[in-house]
């Protein structure tokens, strides 16, 4: 389904080696401090990192959906929350990508591509997770102004971002055909960000509310027409799901690196413990594991960019498997360091926090179970 060519190879190595040397020396220190690293975010700028989502004409790299793939899997390798930086820029960027005009591309893309402007996606609400058809964010319209109240929670890169594109319900009695996308900036007068959670992993990316209270933005940052944001919600997350699928991976190999280098290097019973079947059998299948992740996932991303029928299934299976993959891994390389893995002296133990994460965000793997069982059943279902 996919080859990858010399130029993926070439960005796989450019940014394996940026990894190394920006990433992976800070990655604890700033899981400890919860701290947002501005020095991070601009040596992703300085490699155009953040130019991957979006075409050449608007300023961006114009590469393929694999290779964003393939850049989000080698930051996490080292850093989770780094890695995220790059996969929520396609997320928050997405809707616009999908459903904005020539004026709105023009406006906001040429610093969401050069990264002088951080992204985020608001969807979640406290009532409207999963059931994102309960959403309860109105916009009202007011001459050539909406007008934006409600609260949305959870929101990555919340307090960080400049571009929030949010959804609201313009005609509540419609559900879900009554939801509107709008692309709000930080700036806008009765927009604030409320609480930053502190949370178990992922801690170097913020995670917080959006409050909306009378806040007013223009009518031209509706995305497409009112009515279609759930639409382009679900078509946002398809295409993003596979770059939470490459976080899942990313954390998963570097889990396994870190745990079979160890194991040549930790003597017991007078051996290494590489040399113990155990440990071997455990290795073995964690990256036979990996590897067929990485196959769905890669796979998830071609057939998104040829526009497949079948891409929303792939997507939906490649979270869902990569993420899991990630939580057992993870979960294997902390008991094959023993009583080493469970300190933060070793990252394995920020690896297995981190893991958790990509099994809930971006849809439950329950909801991607059904996504997928529904994929299935529709070609029998009359």
């Amino acid at each position: 389904m996919y080859q990858l060519t010399e130029d993926h190879i070439m960005l796989r190595n450019m940014v394996r080696d940026l990894a190394q040397d920006k990433v992976a020396p800070r990655a604890a220190e700033i899981d400890e401090k919860a701290e947002w690293p501005w020095d991070i975010v601009e040596a992703l700028r300085s490699a155009d990192l953040f130019g991957l989502p979006f075409p050449e004409q608007y300023g961006g790299t114009g590469t393929d959906l694999l290779s964003f793939i393939i850049v989000i899997e080698e930051l996490c390798k080292v850093c989770a929350s780094t890695g995220l930086m790059i996969a929520v820029q396609g997320l928050g960027s997405f809707p616009i990508v999908i459903a904005g005009n020539e004026e709105q591309k023009q406006r906001f893309f040429p610093k969401l591509a050069s990264g002088e402007h951080i992204a985020a996606f608001g969807l979640t609400e406290p009532g409207a997770g999963s059931d994102a058809a309960g959403t309860k964010t109105r916009a009202v319209r007011h001459g050539d102004e909406y007008l934006l109240n409600g609260q949305k929670n959870f929101i990555t890169h919340a307090s960080v971002a400049s571009i929030y594109t949010v959804f609201a319900s313009t005609d509540p009695s419609k559900g879900t055909k009554g939801i509107s996308a709008f692309v709000v900036e930080s700036d806008r007068p009765g927009f604030k960000v409320g609480k930053i959670e502190h949370k178990m992993g992922i801690r170097a990316s913020p995670t917080g509310e959006l409050l909306f209270e009378d806040c007013r933005i223009p009518a031209s940052n509706l995305l497409g027409k009112e009515g279609e944001g759930f639409k382009i919600a679900m078509q946002t997350l398809d295409k993003s799901r596979p770059g939470i699928a490459a976080q899942a991976l990313g954390i998963a190999q570097g889990a396994i690196d870190f745990a079979a280098k160890y194991a040549t290097e930790r003597i017991q019973f007078g051996q290494p413990i590489s040399n113990l079947q155990g440990i071997q059998f455990m290795l073995a299948d964690m990256e036979t594991q990996v590897a067929a992740a990485r196959e769905l996932v890669y796979k998830a991303a071609v057939l998104l960019q040829k526009g497949d029928r079948e891409a929303t299934k792939y997507s939906a299976m490649a979270k869902m498997f990569a993420s899991d993959v990630a939580m057992r891994v993870t979960t294997d390389a902390v008991q094959i360091l023993g009583g080493y893995g469970y300190i933060k002296e070793y990252p394995v133990e920020r690896m297995m926090r981190d893991a958790k994460i990509t099994q809930i965000y971006e849809g439950t793997n329950q909801v991607q179970r059904v996504v997928v069982a529904r994929a299935i059943l529709s070609k029998y279902e009359r």
